[in-house]
């Protein structure tokens, strides 16, 4: 698609920007800030908005957001006085004011065709799916904003529970929250036919929760109800209103299973508030925010030592920060290998702790044992989208490309709006190298790290792809990326620190990068 406004073209096929017939140099943010600004020129964008689709939901600095729109509107030839195309609209945010004009690539240029080309809606797959938007934090209060998420968290968690049911992942849901946004638009974009919202408000030692149930087709509430209970309660309050919300949608099911979405509520609340506010920073997935998360997650399990949902986070955040190599993997592994096996003691049907304890065992090259823990954690929630993706990137450490492709596919599908979406990306990318479908495993690394340039599992397939595929270039380009958001890569690095079952798939990768030019 191009948007055509004053003299430039923004193409969004080619991700240029030109000036006649002369390209502009801009940033991959800033070019992605122009597009969003330009597709949603009918609108006033909040910087929640700008975050949410420009940076995927991670903490940005009012000062970084302030350099990308003056960036923005010096590319267009625009400025902070003049704002000729892009306005600032005091306390609300941003809106592209010129004249647009839209084409596709190679076609005829429409006159402001803004409902040319609609992205399409995710097809309704052959089940009951659903989303749980982020509850409404009513108490006037922005520090309880992590209660009311956590309210919604366990609802989700619940809800995954029944295995007839697709639920879609709390990141991709939690991206409108905030936002006053149609269902049908949620439920389109998220290809869901029912969606729940409510609000929680929280006061002294008691607490209502509003929630509802809308059938997206229609617009109407199937069901709606109110909860006014001792803060004591809340956990019974969950149980409720999951169990409503079910036997609302599919009453069969509930006559046939008899579901309680019971789970094991924590000793004290004490630490249950702590994990709610480790998991809205687990899930910016930044390196700051993985420490302050772990730093919560170990005061909740000091409070309760048999918090089985604590002590599997705590094990997940200590081997996913060794993937990502902000820590070594020989200090976090046997850390997180004792919060995994102690969560699994304290409660055998948390996911989180299988899942933890699987990733445990796949960086120790134990593939039989990682697998069997990855499928445990999806047998006990099929929509944990995170345990998904781990499970592609298992299969294909072990060879098993086709089966890892379709695990992160998976991962995509329950939750297509996600802050780790790249990483699961990058693993499809990773199953296509190891199949030898170099084309499509460079497709999905870019996509990758168009996401998010900092994921470096995407940056690394790139380069061996592009290697193998003699298109020296691109390697030698990829190469240099990689080798910024990795330093360390090398190739011994690659052949002690990545867990490639198969000989022969090992000696391929690191043919890859002698290829790109890695020594």
């Amino acid at each position: 698609m191009q948007f055509l406004f004053t003299d430039h073209t923004l193409d969004t096929d080619r991700r240029e920007l030109r000036r006649g017939c002369e390209p502009v140099a801009v940033e991959p943010q800033v070019f992605d800030l122009l597009v969003y600004l330009a597709q949603n020129r009918d609108r006033v964008v909040s910087k929640d908005d700008l975050i949410a689709s420009v940076w995927g939901g991670r903490i940005v600095s009012d000062s970084t957001l302030s350099s990308r729109i003056s960036a923005a509107r010096k590319a267009v030839g625009d400025s902070g006085e003049d704002q000729k195309l892009i306005r600032t609209i005091p306390r609300k945010g941003l809106r592209f004011v010129g004249a647009v004009c839209t084409r596709p690539n190679g076609g005829r240029t429409a006159p402001d065709a803004r409902h040319a080309q609609p992205r399409p809606a995710l097809p309704l797959p052959d089940r009951p799916a659903i989303a749980v938007l982020p509850f409404t934090n009513m108490s006037g209060d922005p520090e309880q904003e992590y209660f009311s998420d956590g309210i919604s968290e366990d609802i989700i968690t619940a809800l995954s529970k029944l295995r007839w049911f697709l639920v879609i992942a709390r990141n991709s849901s939690f991206i409108y929250k905030g936002k006053a946004v149609h269902i049908r638009q949620v439920a389109e974009a998220l290809g869901v036919g029912y969606v729940v919202e409510g609000s929680v408000r929280k006061g002294g030692e008691r607490v209502r929760i509003t929630a509802q149930l809308n059938d997206a087709a229609t617009g109407s509430h199937i069901w709606a109800e109110r909860y006014d209970r001792d803060l004591a309660d809340v956990f019974a309050v969950q149980d409720e209103i999951t169990e409503a919300i079910v036997a609302a949608i599919e009453p069969q099911l509930y006559a046939a299973e008899n579901f309680r979405a019971q789970r094991k509520p924590p000793n004290s609340m004490g630490a249950w508030d702590l994990v709610m506010r480790a998991l809205s920073h687990y899930w910016r997935v930044t390196r700051q925010d993985n420490v302050v998360a772990q730093a919560l997650l170990e005061k909740a399990t000091a409070i309760d030592p048999n918090y089985g949902q604590a002590l599997g986070m705590l094990a997940t955040s200590y081997t996913f920060s060794a993937h990502m190599g902000w820590a070594d993997m020989a200090t976090a592994a046997p850390i997180a290998e004792r919060a995994a096996l102690a969560a699994i003691l304290a409660d055998s049907e948390d996911p989180w702790a299988h899942h933890a304890l699987g990733c445990v065992y796949l960086f120790e090259r134990r593939f039989d044992d990682s697998l069997a823990e990855f499928e445990l954690a999806l047998r006990l929630n099929p929509n944990f989208s995170l345990a998904q993706g781990y499970y592609g990137l298992a299969l294909a450490y072990c060879g098993r490309w086709e089966e890892g492709s379709v695990a992160a596919r998976r991962a995509l599908r329950l939750s297509p709006r996600d802050p780790f979406t790249a990483l699961y990306y990058g693993i499809a990318a990773f199953a296509q190298f190891v199949g030898r479908n170099y084309d499509e495993a460079m497709r999905l690394a870019r996509e990758g790290i168009r996401q998010r340039g900092d994921f470096v599992g995407a940056h690394r397939v790139l380069t061996a792809a592009a290697g193998m595929a003699g298109q020296d270039d691109v390697a030698k380009a990829a190469l240099q990326e990689l080798r910024r958001v990795q330093p360390n890569i090398s190739l011994a690095w690659i052949a002690s620190q990545m867990p490639i079952k198969q000989e022969a798939d090992r000696e391929h990768y690191l043919e890859a990068f002698r290829r790109a030019g890695l020594d």
